[in-house]
């Protein structure tokens, strides 16, 4: 029976020294400080008599679907942003000061650009790893689209196209790091 103490203090010491070492072996690395995400981004120009400017959202999901920013949001009065049901349902619902710090107006047809400087909605440098690129896009007496992309954050450039869709054309991910 003493041969047998001694292991299991070892094996206590060998899994609390893991315990406290594993974490820090998880915890990433944050994007380089000069890594942003340039999105191109299209609304083409639809013919049809009760054309009405989009609801747009762009936001980013971490690994675990939660989302991390809210990038744009283009729609008309408050009491049109629950169209943009995906986003809504994600973020938009439970934070009305990000809803008031992010929303800006519909646009017209016509091609944006827009950046992501690669924080969080509280300001903090996300960390590397597997994101996901939403976009939503709602038009009153019209489609609805929602654009999802993969994304591999760390410190390798790259750019994704997404394929124009019924109420999108063109769309761009840049990742850079310069």
């Amino acid at each position: 029976m003493s041969s047998v103490f001694p292991q299991r203090i070892k094996k206590s010491r060998l899994v609390a020294a893991l315990a406290l070492v594993f974490p820090l072996v998880l915890h990433a690395a944050p994007i380089p400080e000069n890594a942003k995400i340039e999105v191109e981004f299209e609304l083409p120009k639809i013919d049809t008599a009760m054309y009405a400017r989009p609801y747009v959202a762009v936001w980013i999901e971490d690994a675990n679907r939660k989302s991390v920013r809210t990038v744009e949001l283009w729609v008309g009065k408050d009491e049109w942003l629950k169209d943009l049901r995906s986003w809504w349902r994600k973020v938009g619902r439970y934070d009305r000061e990000l809803v008031d710090a992010v929303t800006s107006a519909t646009r017209p047809a016509g091609e944006y650009r827009f950046v992501w400087d690669g924080l969080d909605d509280q300001g903090n440098r996300i960390e590397q790893g597997d994101y996901t690129f939403y976009a939503e896009v709602v038009r009153e007496h019209g489609g609805r689209n929602y654009l999802r992309q993969k994304l591999q954050l760390s410190d390798t450039a790259f750019v994704h196209k997404i394929a124009p869709t019924e109420e999108t054309g063109d769309v761009s991910i840049s990742y850079k790091v310069r």
